[in-house]
């Protein structure tokens, strides 16, 4: 991919990101509620929610607001939280870590289980196994993650023991510990994304094996073995960049509901307290956190095609 190219990559994430944080802006301005009121609590006089509302900034013009919000954004400041005067970036990077590890290690679990899947299906077209895999591939977007995440804990944790049900562990308590907590809720979180990872990888192989470059190899003599190292695996790269760049903001919106279930204090958690609370400048950072993620991402996934294609490089 050119230089050119990267910086028109660029601006557009940039014009997106500010997209973003305006339609959070105003969407935030429409939830119920004051937050000056929930502050000050039901029994307070309409003079101490008036006071409170002046010290946050909430009683000037909604351009005002936003404008001043923009330029700290640039900053490198998200503002302060309504309810814990803590800085709106701190608490954030703060809760970051579980849930990036969580959506990293949901998409290794994708990775794994889906490609692995999709080539074997692709291999054995037809057969017992093609129809097995692809009727489990329906079955897993078909479930809901919450569901997913609850029956595992209830099976491998609750039953069998063999990793802990509830919470997260930082890597400073040792890899090994920090692993299990992941394990259920990544499966639970990137079973839906597998399974979609297969269906796309099972066509790509099965259009690889059609074509005459394969049909040639095979004719000389090649190993199966030998076609999914050469021909299979690079082709299939590219479906399997592609979804996982669309599901990028599947995951990290999923993460909400596999951290209540399993009990993770991470961005999922953070947001949903914000919203409850009606902590605009957070949920507002959260927001705009998420889009960047994606943003990124995306940018990462471009520069992938131009890796895996290099056709791509040049267009």
């Amino acid at each position: 991919m050119s230089g050119r190219m990267i910086v028109r990559r660029l601006g557009g994430g940039v014009l997106v990101l500010w997209l973003v944080s305006l339609v959070t802006f105003l969407m935030v301005q429409l939830i119920p509620g004051d937050p000056a009121q929930v502050i000050a609590g039901e029994n307070a006089s309409a003079a101490d929610v008036e006071r409170i509302r002046e010290r946050l900034g909430l009683d000037r013009p909604v351009i005002e607001q936003y404008l001043t919000w923009l330029f700290g954004v640039l900053r490198g400041d998200l503002g302060r939280s309504l309810f814990t005067d803590r800085p709106v970036t701190s608490t954030i990077l703060l809760a970051a870590p579980p849930t990036l590890a969580l959506a990293v290690a949901a998409i290794v679990v994708a990775v794994l289980v889906g490609v692995t899947a999709g080539v074997l299906a692709g291999l054995a077209q037809g057969s017992w196994l093609d129809r097995a895999i692809s009727s489990l591939a329906t079955l897993g977007i078909a479930m809901p993650s919450f569901w997913v995440a609850m029956l595992l804990v209830s099976v491998f944790a609750l039953g069998l023991g063999w990793f802990p049900a509830t919470s997260y562990a930082p890597m400073s308590r040792g890899l090994g510990t920090w692993a299990s907590h992941l394990v259920l809720p990544a499966v639970a979180l990137g079973l839906a994304t597998a399974a979609e990872l297969a269906r796309h990888t099972r066509g790509c192989v099965a259009d690889v094996l059609t074509r005459p470059y394969v049909r040639t190899a095979r004719a000389r003599g090649a190993t199966t073995g030998w076609l999914v190292r050469r021909h299979i695996l690079r082709n299939a790269a590219i479906p399997v960049v592609t979804v996982l760049g669309l599901q990028t903001g599947r995951l990290l919106g999923g993460t909400i509901v596999i951290e209540a279930v399993v009990g993770i204090s991470g961005l999922g958690t953070l947001a949903v307290n914000s919203v409850l609370q009606r902590d605009y400048p957070v949920i507002q950072g959260y927001v705009l956190f998420c889009a960047a993620v994606v943003v990124l991402i995306n940018l990462i996934v471009d520069l992938t095609y131009g890796w895996i294609n290099p056709k791509v490089r040049t267009a």
